[in-house]
C-alpha cells in the first residue's frame, strides 16, 4: 500500500522555458534524504500540461534514475486521451516506475460510464498499479464512489489521490472499497484529517519545499503522537495558504527558489508570481522555520 508524505513534484526550469535536469535530480535527492516517502513525478504540480510528451517521458526517467528504488516513484500518466494516457502508462513501466498516477479526464467531460471505460482501458493495457486522481476543481468532472468501487476491483486499480476536499468522501470510499484501497490526500489543508476518515497518506504540493515536516506529520500520525502531529500542521498552515494564493505551482516554485532549488520560473499560461504573492510565501517560509 501507498502510504506516508509523498511530493507533487515541481518541475525546475531556467529562465529560458528549458527543463533544468540538474536541479530536477538535487531536488529528488534532497526529498528522499529529508523523508519523503514516495515521489510523484509529472503532475499538475510539474506543469505536465505545457511539457511536451518527450519532455514528460524524460522527467519521469530522471526520477527513476535519481531514486535509485529507495522510495517508491508514482509517475503521473493521465490525459483526456484514453490512447495517451496508456502511452504515457507503458512508458511510466519501461522506464521502471512502481505505480502510475491517472487524472480523471479534463474538458471532454466523460461520463461516470466514461470514466469507468477509460480508467479500465489503462489498466487493461499496461500491467502497472493506477492510482485515480479525482480532483473535480480541475477537471470538472467529479468521479462518484461507485464508480471508483467498480474500478477496485481491478487488480491493478489500487488506490486514488483525493483532492476533493470533502472529508466525508474518504469514509465512503473505504466502505465502497475496502480498507486495502490506498487513499491519499491531494489537499495539504486536510492531510491529518483525511487520515482521521480513513486515508493513508497525502500526496503534497507543499513538501516541495517543507518535505521535513511533512514527513514527520504523517509519521508521528501513524505512530499515534497526535499532539506532535497537529502541533507540525499548525505550523504549515499558514504555508498552506500562502502556496495557493495564486493558482499552483507559481506560489511554490517562488518558495523552492527561495531555498535555492530551481527559478521560481513557470511556463505560460502561468504568469509569475504577484509581488504581494510573493511577500506573503516569504513570510510563511519564515514563520514555519524554513528561512532565517
Amino acid at each position: 500500500m501507498f502510504k506516508g508524505s509523498m511530493v507533487a513534484l515541481i518541475t525546475p526550469m531556467r529562465a529560458d522555458g528549458s527543463m533544468d535536469e540538474k536541479a530536477f535530480q538535487d531536488l529528488v535527492e534532497w526529498q528522499i534524504g529529508e523523508g519523503t516517502e514516495g515521489l510523484v513525478p509529472v503532475g499538475t504540480t510539474g506543469e505536465s500540461p505545457t511539457l511536451t510528451h518527450a519532455e514528460h517521458k524524460r522527467v519521469v526517467e530522471m526520477c527513476v534514475e535519481a531514486a535509485r528504488g529507495r522510495v517508491p516513484v508514482i509517475a503521473g500518466t493521465g490525459s483526456n486521451s484514453t490512447a495517451e494516457a496508456i502511452d504515457f502508462t507503458r512508458h511510466a513501466r519501461k522506464a521502471g516506475a512502481d505505480a502510475c498516477l491517472v487524472v480523471t479526464p479534463y474538458y471532454n467531460k466523460p461520463t461516470q460510464e466514461g470514466m469507468y471505460l477509460h480508467f479500465k482501458a489503462i489498466a487493461d493495457a499496461v500491467d502497472l498499479p493506477v492510482i485515480i486522481y479525482n480532483i473535480p476543481p480541475r477537471s470538472v468532472i467529479d468521479m462518484s464512489v461507485e464508480t471508483m468501487a467498480r474500478l477496485a476491483k481491478h487488480p491493478n486499480i489500487v488506490g486514488v489521490k483525493d483532492a476533493t476536499a470533502n472529508l466525508a468522501r474518504p469514509l465512503h470510499t473505504r466502505r465502497a472499497c475496502g480498507e486495502d484501497f490506498s487513499q491519499l490526500s491531494g489537499e495539504d489543508h486536510t492531510a491529518l484529517a483525511f487520515n482521521a476518515a480513513g486515508g493513508h497518506g497525502c500526496i503534497s504540493v507543499t513538501a516541495n519545499v517543507a518535505p521535513r515536516l511533512c514527513a514527520d506529520m504523517q509519521r508521528a500520525w501513524r505512530g499515534g503522537r497526535l499532539a506532535e502531529a497537529m502541533e507540525i500542521q499548525d505550523r504549515l498552515l499558514p504555508l498552506h495558504d500562502a502556496l495557493f494564493a495564486e493558482t499552483s505551482p507559481g506560489p511554490v516554485k517562488y518558495a523552492a527558489s527561495l531555498l535555492g532549488k530551481g527559478t521560481e520560473h513557470c511556463r505560460l499560461p502561468l504568469a509569475p508570481a504577484s509581488d504581494a504573492t510573493k511577500a506573503r510565501v516569504r513570510d510563511a517560509m519564515v514563520s514555519s522555520g524554513l528561512l532565517n
